[in-house]
């Protein structure tokens, strides 16, 4: 994609020096993450699953501004997924897109109606929809010999979803930067797992996006998702730097030493011992003993 300077909004000599720090920063931060979990590869066709929100633009544009000058050659299309919701206007991003010189196929699908449909009143609809987005989306890489599917979630929707799941689902799992999909046949990648939120949003608005509205379909929003937001700016404001942290610990695991046996082989660590039973090493662990 070009950069069209023309796309951001009149700035100050000021604003616009900040803004090229923001959007080096950016720059710097995907493509760390794709050179540690070797996102992209030599020849690759990455479909940007393109929302119309601050997130997916930031990740087009970027992964666009990469592309330009990144040490292997990679393809890239942008794909929508227009779900037939009352008020979407669908004319928003096939004008962007064609404008920005981005290859694009917008695809047409009443999943909308579906989720009305099959989901009892009052009840919430993400479930289902996200599973008929992500069905019409595969399909489409399928279909297509596309390589890599790239989605726009960033470092705080990982943390969002670590705590969501520790609090309410009993499991230590985030969001992966990279993943095989569960039926094995794509690879999903998270370009802007190193990026911040506000980051992003500062860029969408710098870059002036024609952003699309996330409530169309009337959903409610995720409230919990919402608590764990909150907790983290909390946390961020009374300490500065511990989102930071998390996420380095999300890297830094150290499996023996939590207690899933699925995960390390606790059963066999005799076989492992050295020395003989009741013999210690090098006296550690006697002052307990008061030895």
């Amino acid at each position: 994609m070009p950069d069209k300077q023309s796309a951001v909004l009149p700035l100050t000599e000021k604003q616009r020096f900040e803004f090229n720090k923001l959007k080096k920063r950016l720059r710097r931060q995907v493509g760390e993450a794709i050179a540690d979990y070797r996102m992209i590869n030599d020849g690759d066709k990455v479909m940007v699953c393109l929302s119309g929100g601050k997130d997916s633009y930031t990740l087009l544009d970027i992964l666009s501004s990469l592309k330009l000058n990144a040490p292997v050659s990679f393809d890239i299309v942008a794909v929508n997924l227009d779900q037939k919701q009352p008020g979407f206007p669908g004319h928003v991003l096939p004008q962007y897109l064609a404008d920005s010189g981005v290859p694009f196929h917008i695809i047409e699908q009443d999943t909308y109606g579906v989720v009305k449909r099959v989901v009892p009143e009052g009840q919430t609809t993400c479930g289902l929809c996200s599973r008929l987005r992500r069905g019409a989306l595969y399909r489409y890489a399928s279909e297509n010999g596309i390589d890599k599917i790239a989605l726009g979630h960033h470092r705080d929707d990982i943390l969002e979803t670590f705590f969501l799941n520790l609090f309410h689902g009993g499991t230590l799992k985030a969001m992966a930067p990279k993943l095989l999909s569960d039926n094995s046949k794509h690879i999903v990648i998270r370009p802007l797992a190193y990026c911040k939120e506000r980051d992003i949003t500062e860029y969408a608005r710098l870059r002036d996006f024609p952003l699309i509205p996330c409530n169309l379909c009337g959903s409610q929003p995720n409230l919990q998702r919402q608590a764990m937001k909150e907790m983290l700016r909390e946390w961020d404001k009374r300490f500065p730097g511990r989102s930071d942290t998390i996420f380095g610990a999300l890297k830094n695991v150290a499996p023996s030493h939590l207690a899933d046996p699925n995960v390390f082989d606790f059963a066999h660590l005799d076989t492992l011992r050295s020395g003989k039973r009741g013999e210690a090493d090098n006296g550690e662990g006697l002052d307990i003993l008061g030895m």
